[in-house]
């Protein structure tokens, strides 16, 4: 049975009745507070902070849910109780105190009225926070779907060769000899690249010409890639002139191909989600920011409670933290210096997320080492381009540090982090880690035969099969020059030799060129698993063991290390 999903706008209501449920508690708190205060003004002084921060609160909470007249009230409350704050100590308020009693009835008075129409506001959109982001279709493809790609030409031989390497590098490849055919399956099954030849027996433009064609029909370009035996200008106007984005001329290498049809589907896709933080002592305020920001297509964990703050970030590990600034027990700044502290996370980037307007309150919270401050109520659209902004120029940063510059992959040193880290994952939730060591076979023999350039080439190809072929989730890393990490989490043993053997027998059929020669490559490879090997160490000379035996029982195999205790 299917159960229907609520929409953003029936979430958003639930959390606004939901705060308004919390309401008379949260009031009544309140003017027992202001009680003990009027009756003893210097006994009783802290609670001015406590119900200052209880205004501080309900304003940003009740303005980003729509409850314009809760706002204005709250604000009123916040300012008057700031002037009392700030009093000498041995000055008493006196009738100073009376205005905050007759707010507080007045925000009771507001809040009755809104519980006996609790239907209209359940039903209220035009107060209610409304908003629409736009929808990034590529981030929400199944992440395990292989890419479908249609070749058109009619040279059958290249056709099923280019076709079979490029399946290598893990697309779903369909052939049509003819522009007919092809026409026919595109309007049965879009196709998410084409790879079309130009000339056809039934003319010397048909490619191109059957592209413009169903353009037309379709209502847009299909992302396509011109493979041509002529590279003239004529040809190459009327691929451009058919809205193709790149143009080959035979013969073309399937890397090259591969790395052009990545530039095409995955354009500004990212490699994976942005993680955000949201730290809020208002379940609610943050799961309102948190819903903005996943409906942005961005992974968000919300904490409620600063003092896990330690836990969250090294299990998490988020591009920017998003924090409200006035929290009970540790404020928005402590919390900042906290995470200052930790040189693993000193260039984290921290936003404050507050109703707080005061500007010079705002540059003394932002020393600590802060990169911005967002006032609320926010507007969506701005929140969303705050965090990516900054999010973003982390996870760069972080992949100049982290990443090997040939082939994109995780670098030596933080492969080594990752394993450690999952290890201790896997640990905890008992689940499955396979560690892969895999070696290029003879590769100082490319090099030497056929230059660096060739063995760049060889390099390149295998990290793009294994981003292809592996999940989101799995790890690659370049462990050496020609040596590759694999981290292969929650699958059984059994599962990842057959996959390991099922990439080095596709790796070993991609036919590479060096001017005008050509050769193959293989590797080998060693794995072992947790719970096995309970320790990084025992579980690296493991799989190194059986990676030594592959190579010694002859190179271009797969061996699984055999357990012993740690």
């Amino acid at each position: 049975m299917d159960v229907k999903k609520p929409t953003l706008q029936e979430k958003i209501t639930r959390l606004r009745m939901s705060f308004l449920s919390q309401m008379p508690a949260r009031l009544d708190k309140a003017q027992q507070q202001y009680r003990l205060l009027s009756s003893d003004w210097q006994a009783h002084a802290k609670l001015a902070v406590e119900l200052h921060r209880f205004f501080h609160s309900i304003k940003g909470t009740a303005s980003s849910f729509g409850f314009t007249g809760l706002a204005d009230i709250a604000d009123t409350g916040e300012t008057l109780l700031l002037t009392l704050i700030e009093l000498p100590e041995t000055e008493v308020p006196g009738n100073k105190l009376l205005p905050l009693g007759e707010l507080l009835s007045e925000m009771k008075q507001q809040l009755q009225q809104l519980q006996q129409s609790r239907g209209d506001v359940a039903d209220d959109t035009q107060h209610a926070p409304f908003f629409e982001m736009e929808q990034d279709d590529s981030n929400r493809a199944e992440s395990n779907r292989k890419a479908l790609i249609y070749i058109c030409d009619d040279e059958p031989e290249q056709v099923t060769q280019l076709g079979y390497q490029l399946h290598c590098f893990g697309y779903e490849i369909e052939y049509f000899l003819d522009t007919q055919s092809f026409h026919n399956a595109v309007l049965k099954r879009r196709p998410d690249a084409v790879i079309m030849d130009v000339y056809f027996p039934n003319g010397s433009t048909a490619g191109t010409d059957e592209l413009a064609r169903l353009s037309v029909i379709i209502g847009e370009a299909l992302p396509s890639i011109v493979l041509s035996g002529y590279g003239d200008f004529e040809a190459r106007l009327g691929a451009v002139q058919a809205g193709c984005l790149a143009y080959f001329t035979k013969p073309a290498q399937a890397l090259d191909l591969a790395a052009k049809l990545d530039e095409l589907l995955l354009g500004e896709r990212r490699e994976e989600q942005l993680r955000i933080l949201v730290v809020d002592d208002e379940p609610e305020v943050a799961a309102y920011h948190s819903l903005i920001l996943q409906e942005a297509g961005m992974s968000v964990k919300q904490l409620h409670d600063p003092s896990g703050i330690l836990d969250v970030l090294r299990q998490f590990n988020p591009d920017l933290v998003l924090a409200d600034m006035y929290m009970p027990r540790c404020t928005g700044v402590e919390l900042a210096a906290i995470i200052r502290q930790l040189p693993e996370y000193i260039s984290l980037p921290i936003v404050y997320l507050s109703n707080e307007t005061n500007r010079k309150k705002q540059f003394s919270a932002m020393q600590v080492g802060v990169e911005g401050f967002i006032t609320k109520p926010v507007i969506p659209e701005e929140l969303v381009a705050a965090v990516v902004l900054r999010a973003e120029r982390m996870r760069t940063l972080r992949a100049l540090m982290s990443r090997d510059s040939l082939t994109s992959l995780y670098n030596h040193t933080t492969t080594t982090e990752m394993l450690h880290t999952s290890l201790a994952q896997a640990i905890r939730q008992q689940e499955n880690l396979i560690l892969v060591m895999l070696d290029l076979d003879n590769f100082k023999e490319v090099n030497d035969l056929h230059g660096h350039m060739a063995g760049d080439q060889v390099l390149v190809a295998l990290s793009r099969i294994l981003k292809h072929r592996l999940r989101g989730s799995d790890i690659i890393g370049r462990y050496g020059g020609e040596e590759f990490a694999l981290l292969l989490k929650d699958v059984t043993l059994v599962y990842a030799e057959k996959l390991v053997n099922q990439l080095r027998e596709d790796f070993s059929n991609i036919a590479f060129t060096a001017g005008k020669a050509r050769f193959n490559c293989t590797f080998s490879a060693g794995l072992s698993c947790y719970p096995d090997y309970t320790h990084v160490d025992a579980l690296r000379m493991a799989a190194d063991r059986a990676l030594y035996q592959a190579k010694h029982q002859g190179r271009n195999q797969v061996v699984v290390g055999r357990y012993r205790h740690d």
